[in-house]
């Protein structure tokens, strides 16, 4: 038994038919509208989102100071020297 069920409009292949190509032909165009309308839809909300927020000014927010600096810093498990190389990269 095969696992996809053989159809009139399949050859033994899983190819289109004739028979299939022209019961989809009526809904060629309709569905070429529609997705060119879902698809200029899409763009158009992605670009109006985009134009937004470059738009967005962040001089009204306030940038708090920089943390105060502990006075040690807790053991990280890494030796200062391998530390040290690795910033000299």
């Amino acid at each position: 038994m095969p696992l996809i069920p053989r159809s009139s409009y399949y050859d033994k292949n899983y190819r289109q038919t004739a028979a299939l190509i022209r019961a989809r032909q009526p809904y060629l165009i309709k569905n070429m509208i529609t997705g060119t309308a879902l698809f200029a839809f899409t763009i158009g909300v992605y670009a109006f989102t985009i134009n937004a927020v470059s738009q967005d000014d962040f001089s009204d927010v306030q940038i708090p100071d920089a943390p105060a600096q502990p006075a040690h810093t807790p053991n990280t498990g890494v030796d200062r020297a391998v530390s040290e190389a690795a910033l000299k990269r």
